[in-house]
């Protein structure tokens, strides 16, 4: 149950109080990574049985598109110091799905079946991906969690590995079934985290917003 009172911490700049919509916005954050990940599960295991049925197929591209949104929702909710890494990986979200969409219209086979057989699709729908691995990093360093330093080199790894030819099907097929395995440890640890650390110092993001603004002013 949340408290009425916010909670007061010391910063590194100054004291600073959890709000109810700092937790709202921490469980927003979680709550897409969860989806996102059952998404990616789902669709993985659909790619790996043998050769998936045109529906099956379709429900694979269905299952993608939620878990863009989901992606997006959580990448808008996530709170990282860096605000110009925050917009990067916000915009490398943004292209990735229009890339997927102009793909997806253009092209008469199913998403997952054109980014499969033209690698080159993965020149903008990797975009998507990109950001994803943003997460996997930035938890990676700030919680020091196993399966996000793994992640983090698997994502890139696998789609490169593809997009170059360079990586087996058995390889690509195995590095697929860890990526959806670990995201999904990933999601199930972030559900039964504290939530304060997901909020981090709030201290650091109003002394930032203050240099902004310092700089604003003196240029203008």
């Amino acid at each position: 149950m949340t408290s009425a009172t916010p909670e007061v911490y010391e910063g590194q700049f100054g004291a600073f109080s959890i709000t109810a919509e700092d937790r709202r916005e921490v469980v927003i954050y979680r709550s897409g990574l969860v989806i996102a990940a059952i998404c990616f599960a789902a669709g993985s295991a659909i790619a790996l049985t043998g050769e998936p049925s045109s529906l099956a197929l379709h429900s694979v591209t269905g299952l993608y598109a939620l878990f863009w949104l989901s992606l997006g929702v959580s990448l808008f909710t996530i709170h990282i110091y860096l605000r110009s890494l925050h917009r990067a990986l916000q915009t490398f979200w943004a292209i990735g799905g229009l890339a997927s969409l102009v793909i997806a219209l253009t092209q008469a086979q199913p998403l997952p079946l054109t980014v499969y057989q033209q690698p080159l699709a993965i020149l903008g729908i990797g975009f998507t991906f990109a950001a994803l691995t943003g997460i996997f990093f930035k938890e990676a360093f700030c919680f020091n969690r196993f399966e996000t330093k793994l992640l983090t080199p698997i994502v890139p790894l696998l789609l490169l590995g593809h997009l170059t030819g360079i990586l087996s099907v058995t390889v690509e097929q195995g590095l697929l079934v860890s990526w959806a395995v670990l995201f999904g440890i990933f999601a199930l640890r972030k559900a039964f985290q504290a939530i304060p650390p997901d909020i981090g110092d709030k201290s650091v993001f109003t002394y930032l917003a203050q240099q902004r603004q310092t700089k604003s002013e003196a240029a203008s």
